[in-house]
């Protein structure tokens, strides 16, 4: 790939200030934002309850059917960085149309899949899509909107961020019950369709800003978030310890460390270094990626518990998760209320408190639990600590940074939310592999298998924790216009 100059777009197309917008179209710009957010969200998640009818219907081995969510993960993973900083020097809009036209297209042949390899091949091409689209939509929120009305506008995203999880999985679980797991996918294409119609409509497009495309950094972020995304997955079926594990772990932090070299001397960088400079955000973007590590660890073994242990069928698995999904979206809209009483870093605080205590009390799930008060109860508490948490955690990433690294500082939000859950989830994986082995009971194996699990996911929200009261609140600022 050769290097691309950017030109600057003219003023007119610059997207209106909030002070100048009408209520109705700031309305419908949120809108194509979240819908389309919350579409690439819903397959991170959907896939879970459907995984058992996909095996069974295309006759999937355990390790090609672990590459269907894998492929997905590595590909939106790798490419995150690229993604945000085309996005800056080509246009947000423009890259955020062509992200959801990748991402359609790519659901119509998930649905289509008439074998493993097409399934696998697609999600990949999927993860491309979700890549392009993830960071563009933040990027276009910082870009539309500023002050109270920037920071309602995060507090949907957030939200969105966490119901979308929750809610994947009732949307798999009653697809696969009702229909068939290929319409969760196929659900994608006419929503996909309507954003890219309606984006042109409502969402300015974004300056271009002027620069050379950086092919070194783009080149070092998508290998070696690959490497070590591909790594992580793998520790997971081959163990820590294995020479393809170690190599590509190895391989992924050699090509990091070379991109930190790259981007301190290059003129136009994919990743920005002046970004880590603020302790608020590089600790923001650290403390993302550890309780992610730990929701998603949340989402995976309990889904489990409720199958394996408890009987549910995929759709009342889908339906267990309600509880959450109902206080989540309820404390997140209270959010920006809040937030002009309490500041963000309290709430940021108190809400990873919560999902620490609904963690450790979900943790001990055991043989002969029941629902409402070995499951329901703690996830209220996980719920509503989810909700308080991410606006202000993703507001953190994004704090003063200067228009011409919103994208960039947006990539690293998405960065360290999908690092966070390929690794959380490997770590979750080793750790629980041995736990319950040695019972002959398949209800009390899987109870054990899943609080060894929830233990540490436990542990990964405490470190997270660890991190906002250490780094993030001391570093705490009233906003700024620019970068620290």
């Amino acid at each position: 790939m050769h290097p691309t100059q950017a030109t600057a777009a003219p003023h007119a197309s610059s997207p209106a200030s909030p002070s100048t917008s009408n209520p109705t179209g700031t309305t419908a710009i949120l809108a194509v934002i979240l819908i389309s957010y919350f579409m690439i969200l819903l397959d991170n998640s959907v896939i879970f309850t459907g995984l058992p009818s996909i095996r069974a219907d295309l006759d999937l081995d355990p390790a090609t059917l672990s590459w269907v969510q894998d492929a997905y993960t590595l590909v939106f993973g790798g490419l995150l960085l690229l993604g945000a900083r085309a996005g800056d020097l080509l246009g947000r809009r423009r890259l955020f149309i062509a992200g959801l036209a990748v991402f359609g297209a790519a659901s119509l042949l998930i649905g289509l899949a008439p074998t493993g390899w097409w399934m696998v091949a697609a999600r990949a091409l999927q993860g491309i899509g979700a890549a392009v689209v993830a960071p563009t939509s933040l990027a276009l929120i910082t870009a539309h909107f500023e002050g109270p009305a920037r920071a309602k506008a995060v507090a949907w995203y957030s939200a969105t961020a966490g119901i979308g999880a929750s809610l994947g999985l009732v949307v798999g679980g009653a697809l696969a019950d009702w229909v068939s797991w290929r319409a969760a996918f196929l659900v994608n294409v006419p929503i996909a369709v309507a954003m890219i119609i309606a984006a042109p409509r409502v969402l300015a497009e974004t300056e271009r800003r002027t620069g050379r495309f950086d092919v070194g950094g783009a080149a070092g972020a998508t290998l070696g978030m690959g490497a070590l995304v591909f790594g992580i997955i793998e520790s997971g079926e081959r163990g820590w310890a294995s020479p393809v594990t170690v190599g590509a772990l190895v391989t992924g932090v050699v090509l990091l460390a070379l991109l930190v070299v790259h981007e301190s001397r290059t003129a136009h960088p994919i990743m920005p270094l002046r970004l880590f400079r603020s302790r608020e955000r590089s600790g923001a973007y650290a403390a993302r990626l550890l309780y992610l590590g730990a929701m998603i660890g949340f989402f995976y073994f309990t889904t489990q518990y409720l199958q394996d242990a408890l009987g549910f069928s995929p759709l009342q698995a889908g339906l267990g998760f309600f509880p959450m999904t109902l206080v989540n979206f309820a404390v997140a809209l209270a959010v920006p209320r809040l937030m002009r009483r309490i500041p963000g870093a309290a709430l940021l605080a108190v809400g990873m408190a919560l999902t620490l205590v609904g963690m450790a009390w979900l943790s001990r799930v055991d043989a002969g639990d029941t629902y409402l008060a070995a499951v329901a109860l703690p996830m209220l508490l996980i719920g509503a600590g989810q909700g308080l948490a991410f606006a202000p955690l993703t507001n953190s990433g994004i704090a003063g940074v200067a228009p011409e690294d919103a994208g960039a500082a947006s990539g690293l939000v998405n960065t360290a939310h999908q690092l966070g859950m390929a690794l959380g989830l490997g770590i979750l994986v080793a750790v629980s592999a041995n736990a319950g082995a040695g019972s002959s009971d398949v209800v009390a194996q899987t109870s054990a298998h899943v609080s060894a699990a929830l233990t540490g996911a436990t542990v990964l929200v405490a470190l997270a924790l660890v991190v906002v009261l250490a780094v993030v609140l001391p570093a705490r600022r009233p906003a700024s216009t620019t970068n620290r």
